[in-house]
């Protein structure tokens, strides 16, 4: 019989939340790529909304100079859009926000959306760049 340390059920306890949450489909992953890698977008259509195949949500908020799916998710729509957003790295940095900035500017101007023009998808900003991304 293996004795359990403290230790050891400290590292199984934290598991926990990780496992619970892709289970669930919310964990979009933040973890630094190893390499400077570039992602191909994998386009699906569900409904009106386009989808690259990395983050399938509305509601995160990449932050900024940190990779994340749904970094490369952006990056992929507002690409498709038609607007350069860098490579495809999934590292939200400068082009990226800038690139996200192009893309609400030009829904509030065509499509009086009312986005804060923050260069960041959000609740707000990752509907409507689904929707015209599938659109283009």
């Amino acid at each position: 019989m293996q004795k359990t340390t403290s230790r050891t059920l400290r590292a199984r306890l934290a598991v926990v939340p990780i496992v619970a949450a892709l289970l669930s489909g919310t964990a979009v992953a933040t973890a630094s790529p190893a390499s400077a890698a570039t992602y191909t977008c994998h386009w699906s259509v569900s409904g009106s909304y386009l989808y690259a195949g990395y983050y399938g949500g509305t509601t995160y908020v990449p932050r900024y100079g940190v990779y994340s799916g749904a970094a490369v998710e952006a990056q992929c729509l507002v690409k498709v859009f038609g607007i350069s957003p860098g490579s495809i790295d999934g590292i939200y940095g400068t082009n990226t926000v800038n690139a996200i900035k192009s893309f609400q500017r030009w829904a509030n101007t065509y499509y009086h959306a009312g986005l804060t023009v923050d260069g960041y998808v959000g609740p707000a900003t990752w509907p409507l760049l689904r929707r015209y991304a599938n659109n283009h």
